[in-house]
């Protein structure tokens, strides 16, 4: 349980910098000071949950 418990917790980080990330970016592309960064961010961690309940949420 313990390394399950590990890798939700990257799945987490992982999704929030990454699609954070995107959103920075895409930010700085359209000179948005602040839109695409939240909107990354949220999707970031629906997706990680989401990674996290198909790998981790069918066993006990």
């Amino acid at each position: 349980m313990d390394g399950a418990a590990w890798s939700s917790v990257g799945y987490l980080l992982s999704g929030m910098l990454i699609y954070g990330g995107i959103g920075w970016l895409i930010d700085r592309w359209t000179g948005h000071s602040a839109l695409f960064l939240p909107i990354g961010l949220v999707v970031g961690i629906a997706l990680a949950l989401v990674l996290v309940f198909v790998r981790h949420g069918r066993s006990s």
